[in-house]
């Protein structure tokens, strides 16, 4: 299959380049795959499609301030992108500068702070910073809002390029399905007798890249840290014994619970996953997912795809044109049930 069988031409007024006022006041599009039903509704009224026993998974990682602006030493702009820190004083970084520099380049920081790139492999750069890696993202890093957003991030994005239940450092993009539930969500979920878990995949910097090849299986995703622990892997068994649907929370848990399960059951993982997951993949735990409106051609709209079929994603994605849903992270939810309502 191509890539360009997952494009579409998205009007430029329906990229959400801020947050709506509340959380919770965003349009929810449920996908009955089973009846092949599109249904218009609210995130607000979720709880309407959820069912005693149900488990919702929710990727707990807390958006760093990853975006780090410096210059070379000629007084040319660099701006850094953190992909993940690796000790004390390095990390793995995409570089954005006018003319790509070479390993043993200096980039300069503010207060006589600098950093100097060590080593390269492909678009991904290791750097050694003058001072400890935490202190120079403290000091110097923005939160790392999407380059399509094309602005500056503010004060807001603090809060609201964050989920309310954020808790283990490390992302640089936010997981966005779950930046729709506030407090009220929260609470609303648990009084219906639906349980919570928490999983950690910390999102890299290989998010925004592009997938480079038209051949779908040519692609790979870089390499991303998850951590999912003995006390959600046995709420999870728990639900499928209770013939409860284990939900996934984004793409991302989605990623990890699929990372993490053997035999169809989901058991203690800490590592890596860079996990692909297209049209043709047999889910073996996610039995349904709430996601936001991808880009063209990204490797999240092939994961939806696979789990809702091309055709009727493709359609649906027509359809929120049509209706004026608004597209992308700070944009509206989708939930997709692959075997219609319980």
């Amino acid at each position: 299959m191509s890539l360009s069988d997952y494009n579409f031409s998205l009007p430029d007024d329906l990229i959400a380049r801020f947050p709506l006022k509340n959380r919770r006041d965003s349009r929810l599009m449920v996908l009955d795959c089973y009846e092949k039903k599109i249904i218009d509704s609210e995130f607000k009224s979720l709880c309407r499609f959820t069912a005693p026993n149900d488990l919702l998974v929710f990727n707990d990682t807390k958006v760093i301030k990853a975006r780090i602006s410096g210059n070379k030493p000629t007084g040319g702009k660099v701006e850094i992108l953190i992909e993940r820190v690796i000790d004390k004083w390095t990390a793995d970084v995409l570089i954005k500068a006018n003319k790509s520099l070479s390993v043993g380049a200096k980039i300069l920081f503010e207060s006589d702070q600098h950093a100097i790139i060590l080593s390269r492999s492909e678009e991904i750069f290791r750097i050694k910073f003058s001072i400890p890696a935490a202190k120079q993202i403290e000091k110097s890093g923005q939160i790392p809002i999407p380059p399509y957003f094309n602005r500056l991030s503010n004060d807001s994005d603090i809060d609201r390029y964050q989920t309310i239940y954020a808790k283990n450092s490390g992302a640089v993009a936010a997981p966005t399905a779950g930046l729709h539930f506030d407090e009220d969500m929260i609470n609303q979920s648990l009084s219906s007798n639906v349980s919570h878990a928490f999983i950690t995949l910390h999102i890299g910097a290989g998010t925004f890249l592009p997938l480079k090849n038209k051949n779908i299986d040519e692609n790979k995703l870089h390499s991303e840290h998850i951590q999912v622990s003995k006390s959600a892997s046995d709420l999870i068994a728990r639900a499928k014994k209770n013939n409860g649907r284990v939900i996934a929370i984004g793409t991302t848990s989605t990623r990890a619970l699929e990372s993490a399960s053997k035999d169809n059951v989901v058991l203690p993982y800490q590592g890596e996953t860079s996990i692909f997951i297209k049209p043709g993949y047999k889910f073996r735990v996610v039995d349904a997912l709430l996601t936001n409106f991808h880009l063209p051609m990204s490797s999240l709209l092939m994961l939806v795809s696979a789990m809702a079929g091309r055709k009727f994603v493709m359609k649906a994605y027509n359809h929120a044109i049509e209706k004026k849903y608004r597209f992308y992270s700070y944009g509206d939810a989708m939930l997709i049930l692959p075997k219609g309502f319980k």
